[in-house]
């Protein structure tokens, strides 16, 4: 057996991982790879391994940095099942066709900049049409019931933690000769424990090598406690002075998160009823998916939704579909919320809207999660003097306001507190652990930590590295 780490090997986005088995490949997870534009463009668009000769495609979760470039794959020539849990397969299929949507409108209006100059066209990473070809592929999946892939392979979801439908991919291969199946276990992206709405990340047993992410191996965040303390002051101090809060925010987790947040805070008359906007087409038909799901929901959730009560809305919240109303809001003076996707700034109608408010210091950025190398949204929690928004440079002036309460990802404490468990039920079997989705500083922390902690040993796999998995 052998794992070859071509995706968030030292980085946080693109996650590709191909394990070799007895002659057959299996890939974990196809994300999109975020940074640069050119690299955007190269990494994306040119695969480390023929698509074509791998058999099966298995997703941690819906995002679209472990799933976005599925399209490309499929039109490279995979032609297997892409298998993942129910709640994830529903939910990436309203992903891609956004993201498809996304990059066809980013590249006509970064193309009408490109004519100006008299440069030759973009086209786009992949079309809707691209994104349609691969939505029958999707094969669901219910957590803990055993996956038969092929006669020596056989996968388990384990609930992460993370977002909706968010799993641990839980991989048994055989040996041959009546062996004990070698346990694999991927990780994907580790929630933290405690949150609302979703269930605490379970701890998976019996492992022999461990693939788990790092993105906050060198990172505590704040308490859950001080989260709701944060978010008040801060709605109630750019309120006062008339200003727009800008938050871009994951369409799926992330947004959900703040709206729960903030009918909370609204029902206790913390905060004054300012209007909320959630400006992205995705968020009826995901909350749609939410209701179907509840078998991703903590009991408080459960409970909460056999009522009349609508956690995820409230008077002064307008989920915003066209593209219409969207210009509409750059127009209106605040105070006002608008919370948007991308999550990193890296596309969508987020950019309109930090374009229109990035100039004025009445304003606030609210970043609340993480932000990968070479995005938008690190220069702006690194409040860079100027940034570069469809290409053109504009000077940062208004507040940013960084609240790393409502990352879905585990903490550092958390992070080893999960490889303590993982250790300590797999009875001796856990050998190595292979750190990935994470910047070197994290990962370097987290290895530091297991190798003196653990009787593990802490791997750091590079992008294109490969290793022998016994």
């Amino acid at each position: 057996m052998k794992m070859t780490f071509w995706g968030a090997a030292s980085t946080t986005t693109g996650s590709l991982h191909l394990l070799e088995h007895h002659g057959k490949k299996i890939a974990l997870d196809c994300g999109l790879f975020q940074g640069r534009r050119a690299e955007y463009f190269t990494r994306n668009k040119e695969f480390p391994c023929d698509p074509s000769e791998v058999s099966t495609l298995i997703l941690s979760h819906a995002h679209i940095d472990h799933t976005g470039n599925v399209p490309n794959f499929v039109k490279q020539g995979f032609k297997g099942d892409i298998i993942c849990t129910h709640a994830t397969a529903d939910l990436v299929r309203l992903l891609l066709l956004d993201s498809a949507h996304i990059q066809e409108k980013d590249i006509q209006f970064v193309n009408k900049k490109r004519a100006r100059r008299k440069e030759p066209p973009l086209e786009p990473l992949y079309t809707i049409e691209d994104a349609e070809q691969c939505l029958d592929m999707f094969v669901g999946a219910g957590y803990y019931r055993p996956m038969v892939v092929d006669e020596e392979l056989t996968i388990k979801f384990l609930d992460a933690g993370h977002i909706l439908g968010s799993s641990q991919i839980q991989v048994d291969l055989a040996k041959g000769d009546g062996a004990e199946p070698h346990r694999l276990v991927y990780s994907g992206d580790i929630g933290r424990s405690k949150r609302v709405i979703l269930r605490n990340p379970e701890t998976p047993s019996e492992v022999d090598t461990l693939i788990m992410e790092s993105t906050y191996g060198s990172r505590e965040s704040p308490p859950f406690d001080n989260l709701k303390d944060d978010l008040r002051d801060l709605v109630n101090r750019v309120a006062e002075r008339g200003g727009k809060i800008i938050v871009p925010a994951f369409s799926v987790g992330r947004t959900q998160q703040i709206v729960y947040q903030l009918n909370v805070l609204f029902n206790e008359e913390a905060i004054p009823r300012i209007p909320i906007y959630v400006d992205s087409p995705l968020s009826t038909n995901v909350t749609a998916v939410f209701r179907q799901h509840p078998e991703c929901f903590n009991r408080q959730t459960r409970e909460l939704l056999q009522t009349d009560d609508d956690v995820f809305g409230f008077d002064t919240l307008t989920y915003i579909r066209s593209v219409e109303e969207s210009i509409e809001l750059n127009k209106r003076k605040g105070p006002f919320m608008v919370i948007s996707a991308s999550g990193m700034c890296e596309a969508g109608r987020i950019l309109h809207h930090l374009r229109n408010a990035i100039g004025n210091p009445n304003n606030c950025i609210l970043i609340c999660g993480y932000q990968a190398e070479h995005t938008l949204g690190r220069r702006l929690v690194e409040k860079q003097k100027e940034v570069r928004i469809f290409g053109e440079t504009h000077e940062l002036k208004a507040e940013v306001k960084v609240l790393n309460g409502f990352s879905g990802h585990a903490d550092k404490e958390e992070l080893r507190e999960y490889a303590f468990r993982v250790e300590e039920r797999s009875g001796g079997r856990l050998r190595k652990i292979y750190l990935v989705h994470g910047e070197e500083e994290a990962r370097k922390d987290l290895a530091e930590w297991i190798n003196t902690h653990l009787k593990a040993r802490a791997i750091l796999p590079q992008r294109g590295e490969s290793f022998d998995i016994n």
